[in-house]
């Protein structure tokens, strides 16, 4: 009974415990089987032989689970899962067969063990939540990738009957300055419906996109100029469009009213571009290649960035494509994975290109590399070494401009045009996921975690001198410990995730604030203008919070998705796009009295 309350009870009521839950069942099987081989009255041969079958269920298991079970936990989830099962399963047969004679018993125990030691190979995982808990599913149930894959995926399921979201608009792509064109590579282009074909989309002015990609024009998530009405019980947000998409952890890119996303639809990852207005496809580029791993699943990690009249992306195998932003026609690819000679991590390549000058620069598992962006030709390779799921990160430190890294234990700071290596931090030990952020002094704050809830904060001191380039710590707190959620900087403090719940610390000296609401492992914006994070919970809630540091206060809260959400909103004047692994949807929000 302890061991199950440990193993399941325990998870479930009380939040971010599952990895605790899970030891503990390893624990308590492991008690389980020293009372039964050393304490109990039964037969040697039983005490043996129950082991002994127990090795070979499972085993046996192994050869006909669901691949995502195999695979699940770097293979160690079918063990994991299934030895507290075999304990129980050992416990209640002991139990209920004391008054059998010993045939019987030992025909029983062998169908409870084999029994027990196959319940694992009806399910399959959809992955695992924030807390490290997975997502099982009947193993014959399609998944939604697959239901989408049936039914063609390309109907938005509903319109908001008020009319179109206030979009910017622009003149079509033919007005744009185009760059000079690379050799186009044979990559296969999906193309979009075509009634739609005759349309040209419409596309921002040449001063540049709307959200140019990850975490917006800074990667610093922030949402200036807007405001929005915040008591969402008087004016809830409207839903415009809702519509079925592949797997991944994406974010959008937005120009005009055309959205950029990446995708997998089986085999093929996938570069979209959607109405703004509507949800409706304009194109689609597809590569013929499939990342899966078993925690985050199938499907494409980085968010596409906007350049002038191209879309820059990087794939979770490491390919990176120059696409024309209207019409998806291949400009140039290149596979970053092979021009380093680097596999891909993991949990696949996690990077987001970052455009600087004239140059396209991706993180291939911490490691910067540099193309062309007119042709794509290789202009420099960084330093090996670190690995991580970060993406590079331009800035100006003491007047220099530079692209900052975390990787693996380390921070650095590179010169755009060459790659040479500025400064370096270290700060072990540590995975690197979440972006850095620039502070006032020409200050760095680096944030790293882990699945333990350890690690946290750290700001650095940067500065050039006449010796070179210093790094000093200026504090290291606990207080807010992200492990793949971003934080954003307002007025002299840091909100983000302490594991699954929002916190706030002081950038003066670490000290936590407040902590309160728990959003999972979900993901948030800043709107400065009024002082208000927008925060996207694991479970596809949108709520307000207070940005500010005396205490922790939710504004409003509204269910927007479904599914496991980890990837980032964003919000274009009053349209909130929301996206996951399984479905997207746009919102619009009660624009605030000026």
């Amino acid at each position: 009974v302890l061991l199950a309350v440990v193993r399941y009870v325990i998870p479930i009521v009380v939040p971010g415990t599952f990895v605790y839950g899970m030891i503990g069942g390893v624990v308590g099987f492991l008690a389980i089987v020293g009372w039964w081989v050393f304490f109990s009255r039964a037969a040697w041969s039983d005490r043996l032989g129950a082991i002994g079958l127990m090795i070979v269920a499972v085993a046996a298991a192994a050869l006909v689970a669901h691949r995502s079970i195999r695979g699940g936990m770097m293979g160690m989830m079918l063990p994991v899962y299934s030895i507290p099962i075999l304990g129980i399963a050992l416990v209640a047969w002991a139990a209920a067969t004391r008054g059998l004679s010993d045939s019987l018993r030992r025909a029983s125990m062998v169908a409870t063990i084999l029994l027990a030691g196959g319940t694992l190979t009806l399910f399959r995982t959809d992955g695992v939540t924030g807390d490290d808990g997975s997502q099982l599913a009947w193993r014959r149930t399609p998944t939604p990738e697959e239901r989408l894959l049936a039914e063609g995926g390309d109907k938005p399921i509903a319109f908001a009957p008020n009319g179109p979201a206030t979009v910017p608009t622009g003149p079509s792509t033919a007005e744009i300055p185009k760059e000079p064109l690379a050799t186009k590579t044979a990559a296969a282009t999906l193309p979009a419906p075509a009634a739609k074909a005759a349309t040209p989309p419409s596309v921002a002015p040449g001063n540049g996109p709307d959200w140019p990609g990850f975490r917006g024009p800074a990667r610093d998530g922030i949402v200036r100029g807007a405001r929005i009405e915040t008591d969402w019980s008087r004016t809830p947000p409207v839903q415009l469009w809702r519509r079925p998409i592949g797997p991944g952890w994406s974010s959008f890119a937005v120009r005009g009213d055309l959205v950029y996303t990446q995708e997998q639809r089986g085999d093929d990852e996938i570069v979209s571009c959607y109405r703004l207005t509507t949800g409706e496809p304009v194109w689609k580029h597809g590569d013929a290649v499939r990342f899966y791993e078993s925690n985050g699943g199938a499907g494409p990690r980085g968010t596409p960035t906007l350049r002038n009249s191209r879309v820059y992306t990087f794939g979770a195998t490491g390919i990176v494509n120059a696409l024309d932003a209207g019409n998806g026609t291949v400009l140039w690819s290149r596979n970053a994975s092979s021009d380093t000679g680097k596999r891909a991590p993991d949990w696949g390549f996690a990077s987001s290109p970052l455009a600087v000058d004239d140059l396209v620069i991706v993180a291939v598992a911490g490691q910067l590399i540099a193309y062309d962006s007119a042709t794509g030709a290789q202009r420099w390779m960084g330093q090996a070494g670190g690995g991580g799921y970060s993406s590079p990160h331009f800035g100006t430190i003491d007047g220099v401009p530079q692209i900052l890294l975390v990787r693996g234990a380390r921070t650095m700071g590179v010169a755009p045009a060459d790659g040479a290596l500025l400064w370096e931090h270290s700060w072990e030990p540590a995975v690197a996921i979440v972006q850095p952020a620039l502070i006032p002094d020409d200050g760095v704050l680096i944030g790293l975690g882990d699945a333990m809830g350890g690690m946290g904060m750290r700001r650095l001191a940067v500065a050039k001198g006449s010796a070179g380039w210093t790094v000093e710590e200026r504090w290291t707190s606990r207080g807010l410990k992200p492990y793949y959620n971003d934080f954003v900087i307002h007025k002299g403090h840091a909100f983000g995730f302490d594991g699954s719940i929002l916190a706030s610390i002081d950038l003066n000296d670490g000290t936590r604030k407040w902590k309160g609401g728990r959003y999972g492992h979900g993901q948030l914006l800043l709107l400065p203008d009024q002082d208000v994070l927008l925060v996207l919970s694991e479970e596809g809630e949108v709520a307000l919070v207070k940005a500010t540091p005396d205490q922790f206060t939710e504004l409003a809260r509204f269910k927007v998705i479904e599914g496991k959400t980890w990837n980032h909103p964003v919000l274009i004047n009053d349209v909130l796009l929301v996206r996951n692994g399984e479905e997207m949807a746009a919102f619009r929000l009660p624009v605030a009295s000026r």
